[in-house]
């Protein structure tokens, strides 16, 4: 069982692999950035695209993690409150 699991992950990850390349290779039209006035070299559609994907794959779960964070430190703020109410 532990072999099919190895075999199942190491073809999902070549599939993903196999269609990241097809993306990258048919998205090779160069496109100058410009943002506020900050102008990047151009670089292909792909590498925008990609780099846009891993920033919000960073992103995301560190913005869940401070939600979660914060909504921990409100909860025994909030147990505080309900039994001052209750004296």
């Amino acid at each position: 069982m532990r072999n099919l699991k190895r075999v199942l992950v190491a073809l999902f990850v070549l599939l993903l692999v196999t269609v990241v390349m097809f993306f990258v290779l048919e998205n090779q039209a160069t496109v100058p950035l410009v943002l506020f006035g900050w102008s990047a070299p151009a670089i292909p559609v792909s590498v925008w695209i990609l780099a846009a994907l891993v920033i919000g794959l960073a992103v995301g779960p560190l913005l869940g993690a401070y939600g979660l964070l914060r909504a921990r430190r409100r909860i025994p703020s909030k147990a505080r409150e309900a039994t001052l109410s209750t004296s």
